[in-house]
């Protein structure tokens, strides 16, 4: 049986405003209104990104189990964007992240804290 994402929930400060600049970004339709409270992104024909306003903090749920995915499969991973292998975990900004390599190539950043969006 394979497995589809069919939709996520992304918790927003204001969901119309976030749902249109990550749409503008991709260049996909989305719309201020969809099935109940939520700005839908539609990402692709399976994909959509509910956005919900919510004024509660944005927990992570995921990045110890993800940290510990990867350390139990031992993929190699680092604090930073280009350094070396140091299995370490980055906490400048606040948060936490490290990054990783697939064998296809492609890199990977998990993080907890965006840098790119600051509390102001």
């Amino acid at each position: 049986m394979t497995i589809h994402l069919d939709h996520t929930i992304v918790p927003a400060r204001n969901k119309i405003a976030s749902a249109r600049r990550l749409a503008e970004l991709l260049d996909v339709p989305w719309a201020e209104s969809g099935p109940g409270p939520f700005a839908p992104v539609f990402v692709n024909d399976g994909l959509t990104l509910d956005f919900i306003e919510t004024d509660e903090d944005f927990p992570v749920y995921h990045f110890d189990a993800i940290l510990s995915r990867i350390q139990a499969a031992g993929i190699p991973y680092r604090s930073s964007v280009r350094g070396p292998v140091d299995g370490a975990i980055n906490t400048d900004y606040g948060g936490r992240m490290f990054y990783w390599n697939d064998p296809e190539g492609h890199q990977w950043e998990l993080l907890t804290v965006s840098y790119a969006r600051q509390p102001r």
